[in-house]
């Protein structure tokens, strides 16, 4: 599947939730990663981030899809991530 991932957390757990991140998908802006996921994967992705913060502060929004060719991205201004795959 592939994964749009974007989050907001107390800046204090941002550096937590950056690293697990970047170990499943590719970071593309400041708190948003993309790319392509297992279903074992995104289980072990979304339970390291389970356990990392404080679900009454912290806002994670996953956005899933079956391909990346049916997601239309639009760029306005300066690129600041990498889509390389991870691999």
């Amino acid at each position: 599947m592939f994964v749009i991932l974007v989050y907001d957390t107390l800046a204090e757990r941002n550096p937590a939730i950056l690293r697990t991140c970047r170990q499943y998908l590719h970071w593309v802006q400041r708190s948003v990663f993309q790319g392509e996921l297992s279903t074992a994967q995104h289980r072990k992705l979304m339970s390291a981030i389970k356990a990392q913060i404080d679900p009454s502060y912290d806002s994670i929004l996953v956005y899933r899809t079956q391909t990346p060719h049916n997601i239309q991205t639009d760029l306005i201004g300066q690129a600041l991530g990498n889509i390389d795959p991870v691999l």
